[in-house]
């Protein structure tokens, strides 16, 4: 305790609220020790809910009308059950249980009749909902992440953008019989944000993208354990993936591009277009190539 307390600073609220420094916790859950410290701890440190920016306003917290944006999606929670719920986190206003509120990106009203908060395993279905609280929503398939529900204003939250993968691999159907539930499974995965999905212009293969190599491996399991669907991968040499954002579609620059960098573009789940880059030589030869092109290491630009 004399090491640490020599080495480390001492806490700062002001500090750890600005980002500048970070709590470090002794302890172990396996052998309960020092768990309800640490829980203590954050109650007594985490920041009060915060003004979040939307693409047309900054939205502050202790405004009366209710808004909130979809930032994570699991499917199979239940795996007796197969449900999908939509996280979604309360910027302002409460968020009231059989209330309808207007889904943004469908231009439509949605009413949810059990609402459901978490503590580790258990949930339990919650009447109102504050800012700063996450609600788990029963999901048909109307989220993705990123979406936004407001009491009827058009508001739109940026949500969690899609950074560059740093592994790429081919994903095979292993077992022809299983198509279809091999591409629900993919599609699905892929709405909860596991790895990102895309697909080569040139011949339509599909390329699953991860931060990390294990990632494929619960891809695999999950598939075959949740969806019945058995799948194969193959090495693909991409250094990264790259939104592009031309100066105009039908800028020379950007049609030459197109043309020479075929085998090179794929689009992801959402349709935008992705250039592979399959090494940071390649990348950097490329930008000074096409100057009127912008090449963006996340999906949001």
């Amino acid at each position: 305790m004399e090491l640490v307390e020599g080495i480390y600073p001492d806490f700062n609220k002001d500090d750890y609220l600005n980002g500048d420094l970070q709590p470090v916790f002794f302890g172990s859950a396996l052998n309960n020790f020092g768990v309800r410290e640490l829980l203590d701890c954050f109650v007594s440190i985490a920041p009060e809910p915060r003004p979040k920016h939307s693409e047309e306003r900054l939205v502050n917290p202790k405004e009366e009308k209710f808004t909130g944006f979809v930032f994570k999606i699991h499917a199979n929670m239940d795996p007796n059950h197969r449900d999908r719920l939509a996280f979604i986190k309360i910027v302002s206003g409460e968020f009231k249980r059989n209330t309808p509120y207007l889904h943004v990106r469908h231009n439509k009203k949605l009413k949810f009749s059990s609402p459901n908060a978490f503590f580790a395993e258990k949930k339990e279905i919650v009447d109102i909902s504050y800012p700063g609280d996450i609600v788990g929503l029963h999901d048909t398939g109307n989220f993705k992440i990123g979406d936004t529900l407001t009491e009827g204003e058009f508001l739109n939250y940026k949500g969690v953008p899609s950074f560059s993968p740093e592994h790429f691999r081919y994903i095979n159907n292993a077992d022809p019989l299983k198509s279809k539930q091999l591409y629900k499974g993919i599609d699905q995965l892929m709405d909860e944000g596991v790895a990102q999905l895309f697909t080569l212009d040139l011949n339509g293969r599909k390329v699953i993208g991860t931060v990390g190599a294990l990632q494929y491996e619960v891809i695999q399991y999950r598939l075959e354990h949740e969806y019945g669907a058995k799948c194969s991968y193959e090495n693909l040499n991409v250094h990264k993936a790259c939104w592009i954002e031309p100066e105009s579609m039908n800028h020379p620059e950007f049609v030459e591009f197109k043309r020479v960098k075929q085998r090179f573009l794929a689009t992801d789940k959402h349709g935008q277009l992705v250039f592979f880059a399959d090494s940071i030589f390649s990348l950097q030869m490329t930008e000074q190539k096409y100057p009127s092109i912008k090449f963006h290491l996340t999906s949001e630009f």
